[in-house]
């Protein structure tokens, strides 16, 4: 934080008093902003919501939702409470009703439940009345036609109860969150060269055994703005991916173009290191052994976005099969790459190609000087032909990058 201001006295007349320090709130305020992720690593959203309206009745009205989100841990204390509490509410019920009709105190009377005759008791007999565990020792009478209604209602309780935590519990192992970790994205995401093009690409796998998945890839640059004032604004831009559609049966390698509509075309190796912006991708498919749709997704920063980095090779191929070898799944090299941005490498690109630069013709048998045709900017708009030799032709190095371009030769 000490690299984003600078220490200055109020005396100094070279600094304004008044717009120094909100300046200073911005520098740091941004610097903040760069720790900060918007979707982790594990996919989950570093959001947090505050003050909403009805909350806890959305959650209550959703319950079920709410109960697949929550933690394991969680959800087993739930519904162990669940049970421990209806066992112990029917219990009280058994008991007050064993109290009104005298059985706590005359044996002899004619129990509503037999071999109840204290609280122990009416709440061993809750337990064993909807576990139906039927030790045979304690038992419904019909002399009380309400605790006949009461074991009649906590019955149908405990079977709402008991389909409540199975539907619970199969649709907790059968979240996304869980079985999306199978389907990963790499640590890393690199820019290269490929086909003569600046290429930004990360690579998806999934690390089930024979399994098939048939997805669609989609990136964005999330990118927020600070204020001076506090006021944080959030743009999306989408990343064009040519093959988006994918049937991922190996590791597969994601690329996005760098072209003039790409956010990125403008965008040097110098720049990525010092913008703030984040990388959003994710991979929706639908799961073969079950059916549903999933999305699984992932972010990177610009300090994981390598330039001039490739990924290493991970596929073999034999007479009987494809050999994918995942211990190179996250493995990057470094390759020959400008660090100029798409834009500026384009244009380089333009001024070398033939239509652009002389196109020395071959050299005549009979020892005459090579011929250079020339097309002339100034004075004339015809092509002029004229005998020249080419005394010196060198390679020079731009000083912001790797790209070596030749000088244009002196004509003699």
């Amino acid at each position: 934080m000490n690299n984003d201001y600078t220490e200055v006295s109020p005396s100094d007349p070279s600094i304004d008093t008044y717009t120094t320090p909100l300046f200073a709130v911005k520098a740091e305020i941004g610097y903040q902003h760069k720790k900060r992720r918007y979707v982790r690593k594990d996919g989950n959203c570093n959001v947090l919501f505050r003050h909403v309206p009805e909350e806890w009745l959305m959650y209550v009205t959703d319950i079920f939702t709410t109960l697949v989100e929550i933690r394991w841990r969680v959800m087993f204390l739930i519904f162990t409470l669940s049970y421990i509490l209806s066992w112990l509410f029917f219990g009280i019920l058994y008991w007050l009703i064993a109290l009104a009709n005298g059985d706590m105190k005359d044996p002899t009377n004619a129990p509503c439940m037999y071999e109840v005759r204290d609280f122990t008791a009416a709440f061993l007999f809750s337990l064993e009345t909807q576990t139906s565990i039927g030790y045979g020792f304690r038992g419904m009478s019909e002399n009380c036609m309400v605790a006949i209604i009461v074991v009649t209602v906590q019955d149908v309780i405990s079977c709402f109860i008991d389909t409540f935590v199975i539907g619970i519990a199969v649709a907790e192992m059968a979240s996304t969150r869980k079985l999306t970790q199978t389907v990963g994205f790499s640590n890393c995401a690199v820019i290269n060269l490929r086909n003569g093009r600046l290429c930004l690409s990360w690579r998806i796998g999934d690390f089930r055994r024979h399994h098939m998945v048939e997805g669609t890839a989609r990136a964005q640059i999330f990118r927020p703005t600070m204020h001076a004032t506090g006021r944080v604004d959030v743009n999306y831009k989408d990343l064009e991916i040519k093959q988006s559609d994918i049937l991922l049966a190996i590791p597969t390698t994601i690329f996005h173009i760098i072209e003039p509509s790409s956010p990125l075309y403008r965008m040097s190796l110098e720049d990525l290191r010092k913008d703030d912006f984040e990388l959003v991708v994710s991979f929706t498919y639908t799961d073969d052994s079950t059916g549903i749709l999933r999305q699984t997704r992932t972010s990177y920063t610009p300090d994981e976005i390598h330039w001039g980095q490739l990924f290493q090779e991970m596929l073999n191929v034999n007479l009987e099969y494809y050999k994918v070898n995942y211990s190179m799944f996250h493995h990057i090299a470094k390759v020959l790459v400008p660090e100029v941005s798409a834009e500026e490498y384009d244009q380089i690109k333009l001024r070398r190609s033939p239509r652009h630069s002389p196109r020395p013709k071959r050299p005549s048998m009979d020892g005459t000087p090579p011929m250079v045709t020339v097309e002339l900017v100034k004075g004339t708009t015809e092509p002029e032909v004229q005998a020249a030799t080419v005394a010196t032709i060198a390679a020079v190095c731009e000083d912001h990058g790797h790209l070596c371009l030749p000088r244009n030769p002196i004509l003699t």
